[in-house]
C-alpha cells in the first residue's frame, strides 16, 4: 500500500490530492487547494512551501507526483509555474519523499486513454476511479489525477518486474 500526494502547481492556486493505493484499488484521502494570497512573488513561493509542508506533516504521504512544466504562450507564466513547482518539490524533499514527474499528456493517457483528453474528461474519470460524488475544484481534481496516474505507472512497473522474474 502506498499513500500518494499529487500536486498541480500554480503561483496563485496549487491543487493537491492524496490517495491510498492498496490491493483493492484506490481510496480517496483528501484534496483541496492552497490559495496564495501574497502579491510579492517570493512570498507566494513561501506560502506554497509552507502549505505543502503542512499537508505532508498532516497526511504522511510516502510518494509525491507532480505535473511537469509545459511551455505556455507566455514565457513569464512558464517561469513562474516552474518556480511554484520548485517550491512544492523542495517542501517534500525536506521530508525525504521520492518525487515523480508526469507530463500532462501522460496523465490524460493514464486516466482517459487519450493524451489529448480535455479537463472535464479527466475530472470525470477521477470521480469514477475514486467513487466521488459532487463537485471537485478543478485544481484539486487535476492533482488527484496526477496521483492516480502515478499509481497506474507504479502498478505497471511492478507487473513488468514480476513478469521478468518468472
Amino acid at each position: 500500500m502506498a499513500r500518494i500526494l499529487g500536486i498541480d502547481p500554480g503561483s496563485r492556486l496549487t491543487g493537491y490530492g492524496i490517495i491510498d493505493e492498496n490491493p483493492q484499488g484506490y481510496q480517496y484521502v483528501t484534496s483541496g487547494c492552497i490559495r496564495i494570497s501574497a502579491d510579492y512573488f517570493p512570498d507566494r513561493l513561501q506560502q506554497i512551501f509552507a502549505g505543502i509542508s503542512d499537508i505532508v506533516n498532516t497526511y504522511k504521504p510516502e510518494q509525491m507526483a507532480i505535473e511537469q512544466v509545459f511551455m505556455h504562450k507566455n514565457a513569464d507564466s512558464a517561469l513562474k509555474l516552474g518556480q511554484a513547482r520548485g517550491a512544492a518539490i523542495c517542501a517534500v524533499q525536506v521530508s525525504g519523499l521520492p518525487v515523480f514527474e508526469y507530463a500532462a499528456r501522460q496523465v490524460k493517457q493514464a486516466l482517459v486513454g487519450k493524451g489529448s483528453a480535455d479537463k472535464l474528461q479527466v475530472l470525470h474519470m477521477v470521480k469514477i476511479l475514486l467513487n466521488l460524488q459532487g463537485d471537485i475544484q478543478a485544481d484539486a481534481g487535476d492533482a488527484l489525477g496526477i496521483s492516480l496516474c502515478h499509481a497506474h505507472y507504479q502498478q505497471t512497473a511492478q507487473r513488468l518486474l514480476q513478469g521478468v522474474g518468472r
